[in-house]
């Protein structure tokens, strides 16, 4: 059942909508306010799936409760209720992001078209955090050691501020998946998150990669082109394996961060841009600053907060843990049920050198998976598994 709320002060037309929605579908259960206020403790109390608003009422406005309501349910539907006198502000409401607006007095086949439409995209709304939850288990943080629960808790508390992030660490630790867990719990997670592995792109083309370029600019450029930083607006950029990144992308890099502008390649026009910057690297930028190779003005703009990432090695206690999440995916993937490890076959692996880290040890789970017997053993492990 869908439930909606009308706010509406006059008392003649509050009843005509609320008539007109509960006689349409009995799946409505309606209710009502009759002002602002009211209407904004109502939505605090309950969840409503869509509200309909007046915009001109005493005490408090409906351009006031969609911005209130916004903030503590941004999920809700809001359709605006204007008279004549209120289309331009009405207009405005939308772009605040209001789903629609209908015209007093309400015609009939509109007002139950636009109500149909905002509590199907209501249902879309719910469907994608479903969705998104699904996703997010793509990049969960397995672990219980000490290292890892100290990271765990500094994203706790940075996620939701907009502080840029350097993430450290070697080769398969697991960067990309503090990256991810930084952007899910943040304010932008509804916004997208966009990668860009600085080690993977040619040196001339990473500033086009970055900022986007004007037809022209160059050889190849047939057309207009937006750049990372323009698709990640409002959301996250996570550059990873920055420490490979030329000095004249460093510079614009630089550019953005302290100016919250960027021009593509070929053009002089500024372009704003909201973005939160979360970078990753295994070299130590320390070294690459005194070698010539990292500007330090854009090292100190990128670590405002520094987290290291331990090596396998330093968090053995995760390794059984590990095993078990490995193991339970790749069944999934091969459609088959997950291997069980014996004690001392897991007693083994967490005696290994991990140089390839947490990579490494999927492989190698992986491989005692397809190779192994029902369980896998230590006898598997000296066999397939050899260091």
């Amino acid at each position: 059942m869908s439930r909606i709320l009308v706010i509406e002060d006059e008392s003649a037309i509050r009843r005509v909508l609320v008539k007109i929605l509960s006689e349409e579908n009995e799946d409505y259960k309606v209710e009502e306010a009759e002002d602002g206020l009211v209407g904004l403790e109502t939505i605090k109390k309950d969840d409503f799936d869509l509200v309909l608003c007046d915009i001109k009422m005493p005490k408090m406005d409906g351009v006031e409760v969609l911005v209130a309501a916004r903030k503590i349910k941004p999920e809700i539907p809001f359709i605006m209720i204007s008279g004549h006198g209120d289309l331009d502000t009405a207009v405005n409401t939308m772009r605040q992001g209001a789903f629609d607006y209908i015209s007093k007095p309400p015609d009939l086949n509109r007002l139950l078209t636009t109500v149909r439409n905002a509590l199907d995209r209501k249902d879309l709304v719910v469907e994608n955090k479903i969705l998104k939850k699904k996703v997010s288990k793509n990049y969960e943080m397995i672990g219980e050691s000490k290292e890892i629960s100290v990271i765990k808790e500094m994203i706790e508390k940075v996620a939701p501020t907009d502080a840029r992030v350097l993430i450290t660490g070697s080769n398969g630790t697991g960067k990309e998946l503090v990256a991810h867990w930084i952007h899910e719990k943040s304010e932008r997670n509804a916004n997208p998150m966009i990668e860009v592995n600085c080690a993977a792109i040619p040196s001339e083309l990473i500033e086009s990669e970055l900022f986007g370029h004007v037809k022209g600019a160059f050889t190849s450029a047939v057309k207009d082109r937006a750049g990372k930083f323009e698709a990640a607006n409002s959301g996250t950029i996570f550059l990873d394996e920055i420490g490979d990144m030329s000095l004249s992308a460093q510079a614009k890099v630089l550019r953005a961060l302290q100016e919250n502008k960027i021009s593509r390649v070929g053009s002089d026009k500024d372009i704003k841009v909201d973005v939160r910057v979360v970078a990753a690297t295994n070299k130590d930028l320390k070294k690459e600053i005194e070698n010539g190779r990292f500007r330090e003005d854009l090292y100190h703009r990128l670590a405002v907060i520094l987290i290291k990432v331990p090596s396998l090695n330093d968090r053995r206690d995760d390794i059984p843990l590990l095993i078990k999440h490995f193991s339970e995916k790749i069944a999934a993937e091969q459609g088959s049920a997950p291997k069980t490890f014996s004690a001392k076959a897991i007693a083994l692996l967490k005696g290994y050198d991990w140089t390839g880290n947490i990579r490494e040890l999927r492989n190698v789970v992986e491989r005692l998976i397809i190779l192994g017997g029902t369980e896998v053993t230590e006898e598997d492990v000296k066999s397939f598994a050899s260091k």
